[in-house]
C-alpha cells in the first residue's frame, strides 16, 4: 500500500509540513527532511524550485529564488533524497510546477521519484484533463498518487470529478489568495470546510494555505483530516534555521 494511503488510515489528524528544498542552503534538503521526522511531523512535502510559481506567496517565492541561485534542481533533488529511504519512512510528496518535470521528462521524472520512494506529486498547474489523458497511466505505473487542488471557487461538481479521479486525499486551498496571506480564518472559509465536509467525498481533505499555529491548525482539522504549513514554516526556517524545527512543530501540535 502507497505510505500516504497508510497515514490516512490512522486515527489522528495529520501534520503535513512544506518547506523548499535546496533551502535556506543547498545542502539543507536532507537534514531538514531529517529533523521534521525527528519532530513527528506525519507527511512531509518537497517544494521544487520554480522561476515563476504562481499559486506561492512571497515567502515561499523568495525561498525559491534562493533555491535556485543556490544551484537546486530537478536532477540535484533527486541527487540528494536517493537514499531517504534509509533515514524517513513517513510519505514523501514533490510538490512543484508541471514545467520542470516536462523538460526532465515525465517518464523519467516519474521513475526516478519511485526508485526514491516518492509517494505523491502536486502539480497545481496541470489540469485535470490533461492529467487524465496523457499522464495518469504513467503516474499509476509508477504508484505515484496525484494530488489535486481545490478552492472555494471550485464548484460541486468540479469537486465530485476531482474526488473520482484521486486515490489519495484533495488539497483543499482554504481561500483563493496565494499561499501565506491569511490570518485565522473567516466565517466564509468554515462555511466552505462545512460545504466539502456536507459531499462526503470518498478521498479525505487536508487544508492548506493559512496555517500557522496551534489555532489554525485545529480549526483546519475540524472537519479535514489534516493540515499543511508552508510560509510560516518557510519563515520560521528563515530566521531560525533547522535548530528551530522542534520547537516549531511542538507550538503547533503540542
Amino acid at each position: 500500500m502507497n505510505r500516504i494511503n497508510k497515514k490516512l488510515q490512522e486515527d489522528k489528524k495529520l501534520l503535513s509540513i512544506y518547506f523548499t528544498a535546496g533551502y535556506p542552503k543547498l545542502e539543507d534538503t536532507v537534514p531538514v527532511l531529517e529533523e521534521l521526522v525527528k519532530s513527528g511531523v506525519d507527511m512531509i512535502e518537497i517544494g521544487l524550485p520554480f522561476s515563476d510559481p504562481l499559486a506561492d506567496g512571497p515567502t515561499i517565492q523568495e525561498s525559491s529564488t534562493t533555491a535556485l541561485k543556490n544551484g537546486m534542481t530537478t536532477a540535484k533533488l533527486f541527487d540528494q533524497i536517493k537514499d531517504i529511504r534509509k533515514t524517513v519512512d513517513i510519505p514523501l510528496i514533490v510538490m512543484g510546477y508541471f514545467n520542470p518535470m516536462l523538460q526532465y521528462g515525465v517518464e523519467k521524472f516519474c521513475k526516478a521519484c519511485s526508485e526514491i520512494g516518492i509517494d505523491g506529486l502536486i502539480m497545481p498547474d496541470l489540469p485535470l484533463a490533461e492529467y487524465e489523458e496523457h499522464y495518469k497511466a504513467t503516474f499509476e505505473k509508477y504508484d505515484l498518487k496525484m494530488v489535486f487542488l481545490i478552492t472555494p471557487q471550485t464548484s460541486d461538481k468540479r469537486i465530485k470529478q476531482i474526488d473520482t479521479a484521486s486515490d489519495g486525499f484533495i488539497y483543499m486551498v482554504s481561500s483563493a489568495s496565494t499561499t501565506g496571506k491569511t490570518s485565522g480564518f473567516s466565517n466564509v472559509q468554515r462555511d466552505y470546510f462545512e460545504r466539502i465536509d456536507a459531499l462526503n467525498l470518498k478521498n479525505p481533505q487536508i487544508v492548506g494555505f493559512g496555517i500557522k499555529d496551534e489555532e489554525t491548525f485545529k480549526a483546519a482539522t475540524k472537519t479535514a483530516k489534516g493540515a499543511i504549513i508552508g510560509s510560516a514554516f518557510i519563515k520560521m526556517l528563515t530566521e531560525k534555521g533547522i535548530e528551530g524545527i522542534s520547537s516549531f512543530i511542538k507550538s503547533i501540535r503540542p
